[in-house]
């Protein structure tokens, strides 16, 4: 792989900032952005009133653990754009969440926003090792998901050449990548599998293709699987980090040059670490909830909002800002088992361990008389495809599942290209349990 190390010059003043130049900014645009929030948005006037505090209440930092949480539910409850906090008519754009239940979540954008956004994203894409002039394949779903629009204003932002491919349609995908010899990628890592495959099936190296840097994020994925599509590609895989509710990708970016968890922007995203259960602001190091406020948003601020993304804050390394772990899980897609807890991503951690397995998979969750039971779907490379062989990797993923995430589980080990596939968010979970 290239060295992609910034030069000199590549970076913006704020990024290698001292903390307590860092600090201040950060106090200063929290002030305006809460008093934005109290006197624009009546869902945060009264949830302030509620509360008992008042934006003039922050002095210092530490102070914004007087003021209340934000959760999705608030912006369901006040759907579609009761949240706003400018006239709708200042709204440029609208996205929305995909939402599995209930209704999605609104946010909308300024076209300040859309430009603090599209600023956030070309730092990203730098940071990961993209620059100017590059072609960037973007395999993001475009529409109402952030993704594809965020990678794509900040792509252009950066002064790249942008390939608005988003997702689906496999075979054409290698097809513009072989021709078109993007540099960089972005998308989904469990679509990135799925392109790997269609390289291998069209009989094409992945190593000989163009790219360079792939951008990868919307769904936790670990680094066993940045080993894999870094030696197939012979490419750098970074993890990018957002959300609609507090903007969209870009919120934080891991640096290429260390690849040690993601830096936040933290002149724009202000971070806490909450204990999930009582909602206490832990200290940085400690494991829990990541919670954001949003500093300069004008169109849907967003006071303290619970991610329920569990991770921890570390100090700057390749940037003063700090960073955050590579999500490890969600409070709320967290499989509770016969009394464990299972993530998807220790799952996935064993899955990569076995010779002969393929990285496509679903946990099935199934409830038999009073007791739940897990399934694991997964399917046989092709070197590894024999009755025999298939049922010897499916007896060594149940040890390593029994062994180190501590739950047993039943293993079926499909043939080459029989696991669910995703051409977009992998749907790692289906949970078929009785609801009581």
């Amino acid at each position: 792989m290239e060295n992609l190390s910034p030069k000199a010059g590549d970076l913006e003043p704020i990024e290698t900032a001292s903390r307590d130049e860092i600090a201040s900014l950060q106090l200063s645009r929290m002030r305006w952005s809460l008093s934005h929030a109290y006197e624009n948005s009546g869902f945060y006037r009264k949830k302030f009133d509620d509360a008992g505090v008042h934006p003039d209440d922050l002095k210092s930092l530490a102070d914004l653990a007087k003021f209340p949480f934000t959760v999705k539910s608030d912006l369901r409850d006040n759907y579609p754009f009761g949240m706003f906090a400018v006239p709708r008519k200042d709204i440029v754009r609208v996205h929305a969440s995909s939402g599995t239940t209930g209704k999605p979540t609104v946010v909308g954008y300024t076209s300040n926003d859309i430009s603090m956004w599209s600023d956030m994203v070309a730092r990203s894409i730098r940071a990961s090792g993209g620059r100017a002039g590059d072609i960037v394949h973007v395999a993001y779903g475009y529409g109402l998901f952030t993704g594809g629009l965020g990678a794509h204003y900040g792509a252009e932002r950066l002064g790249c050449t942008v390939v608005p491919v988003s997702g689906g349609m496999t075979e054409r995908q290698v097809t513009l990548i072989t021709d078109f010899k993007p540099r960089v990628i972005m998308v989904t890592p469990s679509y990135m599998l799925s392109i790997l495959d269609e390289f291998r099936r069209q009989g094409i190296d992945p190593r000989d293709s163009s790219l360079a840097v792939g951008i990868f994020g919307a769904e936790p994925w670990t680094n066993s699987m940045r080993s894999e599509i870094e030696d197939a590609f012979d490419m750098h895989a970074v993890d990018i980090y957002g959300l609609s509710e507090v903007m969209g990708p870009g919120v934080a970016n891991e640096c290429v040059e260390t690849k040690d968890g993601l830096h936040i922007w933290e002149d724009h995203f202000y971070p806490e670490i909450i204990d999930p259960v009582t909602g206490e602001v832990l200290p940085d190091g400690e494991l829990g909830e990541l919670v954001f406020t949003t500093l300069t948003k004008e169109g849907l601020p967003i006071i303290r909002y619970r991610t329920r993304d569990l991770t921890r804050l570390l100090p700057g390394t390749a940037r003063s800002m700090r960073r955050m772990e590579k999500i490890t899980g969600r409070s709320d897609d967290m499989i509770i088992l016969r009394g464990v807890n299972v993530f998807p991503t220790q799952i996935e951690e064993q899955i990569l361990k076995v010779e002969g397995l393929a990285p496509h998979f679903q946990i099935r969750l199934t409830r038999s008389g009073r007791m739940d039971e897990m399934a694991i779907v997964v399917e046989a490379t092709e070197s590894a495809a024999s009755d025999d062989a298939r049922t010897a990797s499916a007896k060594s993923l149940a040890h390593h599942v029994k062994s180190v995430v501590g739950v047993s589980a039943k293993i079926h080990v499909g043939p080459p290209g029989s696991a669910p596939r995703s051409e977009g968010k992998a749907r790692r979970v289906v949970d078929e349990r009785p609801k009581d």
